[in-house]
């Protein structure tokens, strides 16, 4: 089949600052209803999402905290030295604090306040009730009291224990932003919708240069620097091995090893708010492939496009997330396929941010979620697995009209999209299903013919 022309994106669309203060002002009535005085949020290069979804600053290379009342007043960024001026140029008012531990080892440390001075200087009070955002919370599945694991670095936790008193309550309030169903972060403003489609259509275009150009004899490193991706923040590092070292772990990174005909291989590219992956064979058809897995598509490519087939078509406003697990678990249950991840969760400058699929959950799809189809059978035999991960924003009808009004061009694009997946894969989506990725629904099991997709009957 032809694939897709689409003409992604040049120019990504901008987050007002108004956007940041009513997040913030969000974050602090949600927290107030709690009963909390005081929130920190805390960030680092790997867990910075919660912080840069507020106030527009994610710390590099180092730690940071933003400590502030519920009742107002300035926020307070603490940093080490290299992201001050980061911080300084947050998209909501803020002041800046320096603490040279959150910086690098081996840098001057002369300044270093008293940690107990600094959380006091940044408002945490005797007595507070004090809630604290990590990167993510916990269930009743984990701690009989999942509100007071705080997943902080240990000294900061303990500074703000002893400053608080032993009679304070500290409580993780990581579920504001980051509930499957009703957290700040699984809700997106349109403005963060447009964002991540651009993320999206860069990924999936990415993913289409590296495909159409594998030739074996190529080494990892040649095969991705194909990718030429245009240094949106990584969500995740970029991803991509043949051979055994696919076999062993779809999760590593390219190397030197040069790649042969009859590899199979793994590949996936994340960048905030996004990631397409894939996985297959490099190989023109079949007859490329071991003898003993020559019915690569008959045995486990053909069953997973079905499956996602029917996820595309099921996914919708008001759809239960259980229902969706189930559906998955009752054609790919087998143990052959061994499902190991959840099929499916939301997606925000994080990957995986949460989700609501899973076995008996009764949680429902709403307007203005990310979502991210992943369904990744890790067979761990010769037929090795398949993927076609990609993802696709859920609005409502006035969510829709207002996309169509203010982002016409996106409307457009995802309106091509939606075409090609019905018309020429066979997927129809249901008009709240917006996609994002350029290659939604596209399953090439034998990279060396790209133009070979699976299609519906």
């Amino acid at each position: 089949m032809e694939l897709p022309s689409i003409t992604s994106p040049k120019i990504m669309p901008e987050i007002a600052d108004s956007v940041y203060a009513d997040r913030f002002q969000t974050f602090l009535d949600r927290a107030a209803k709690q009963g909390i005085d005081t929130v920190v949020v805390y960030a680092d290069r790997e867990h910075c999402a919660n912080m840069a979804y507020l106030t527009g600053f994610d710390p590099r290379f180092e730690e940071a905290l933003l400590v502030c009342s519920v009742k107002g007043g300035t926020p307070v960024i603490v940093t080490g030295p290299e992201c001050q001026p980061r911080a300084a140029n947050a998209r909501i008012p803020v002041s800046t604090k320096l603490y040279p531990p959150f910086g690098l080892l081996g840098q001057d440390r002369r300044q270093t306040p008293a940690l107990l001075d600094l959380l006091s200087d940044c408002g945490i009070r005797q007595g507070a009730r004090i809630g604290v955002a990590g990167w993510k919370y916990f269930t009743s599945l984990e701690s009989p009291n999942p509100n007071s694991w705080i997943e902080i670095p240990g000294y900061v936790l303990d500074g703000i224990r002893t400053l608080a008193g032993a009679s304070a309550e500290i409580t993780n309030i990581g579920s504001i932003l980051m509930n499957a169903s009703d957290g700040m972060r699984a809700i997106n403003e349109l403005e963060q919708l447009a964002q991540f489609e651009f993320a999206a259509a860069s990924v999936s275009d990415a993913m289409q240069r590296v495909i159409g150009q594998i030739r074996p004899g190529q080494s990892e490193y040649e095969m991705l620097s194909k990718a030429m991706l245009p240094g949106i923040p990584l969500n995740s590092h970029l991803m991509l091995s043949t051979g055994e070292r696919a076999r062993a772990d779809g999760l590593n990174g390219p190397s030197s090893r040069i790649a042969k005909k009859g590899d199979p291989i793994s590949m996936a590219f994340g960048q905030w708010g996004a990631l397409t992956a894939r996985g297959g064979w490099i190989a023109e058809d079949a007859g490329d492939l071991p003898l003993e897995v020559q019915d690569y598509v008959e045995k486990l490519a053909g069953p997973f496009f079905e499956t996602v087939r029917e996820w595309y078509q099921t996914i919708g406003i008001g759809v239960v997330g259980g229902d969706i697990d189930a559906m998955v678990r009752s054609r790919l249950g087998d143990k052959f396929f061994n499902l190991i991840l959840v099929p499916g969760h939301l997606i925000h400058l994080d990957e995986w941010m949460n989700t609501p699929i899973y076995p008996g959950s009764t949680e429902t799809f709403s307007s203005g979620q990310a979502v991210q189809m992943d369904i990744i059978p890790a067979t761990g035999t010769p037929y090795f697995t398949t993927n076609m991960e990609d993802g696709i924003a859920l609005l409502d009808e006035n969510g829709r009209a207002a996309l169509k009004e203010r982002y016409p061009d996106l409307h457009d694009r995802a309106e091509a999209r939606r075409a090609y997946m019905a018309d020429v894969i066979g997927i129809k989506l249901k008009p709240e299903v917006i996609p994002l990725s350029n290659t939604c629904g596209i399953l090439q099991p034998f990279v060396l013919s790209p133009n070979r997709i699976l299609v519906a009957n």
